[in-house]
């Protein structure tokens, strides 16, 4: 088991209810593929430059310990949600 630190940034021009719905969502699948440390809601933020015509993004960290498996999983996740602007994942 490995532990990862994982940012991710949800679009800001969702609803704040889906908002929520996004980050329990990927809360739950920390907690069914590995064991979720801590998940932290940064909230909204400006972007140092424009990414998908966006100014700002919803900011959350996740801390994380599962195989790497899991983090592929999870990354896989991610990357296909339209509501997930940018995505980084970091072994510690």
């Amino acid at each position: 088991m490995n532990k990862y630190e994982i940012l991710y940034i949800i679009r800001c021009d969702i609803e704040d209810d889906r908002k929520t719905q996004v980050v329990e969502k990927y809360n739950a699948l920390a907690e069914k593929l590995g064991t979720l440390e801590s998940a932290d809601v940064w909230g909204m933020k400006k972007f140092a430059y424009e990414i998908d015509k966006q100014t700002e993004g919803y900011y959350v960290l996740m801390n994380v310990e599962c195989d790497a498996a899991a983090q592929a999983e999870i990354d896989r996740q991610m990357g296909i949600d339209d509501n997930v602007v940018r995505r980084m994942i970091i072994k510690k």
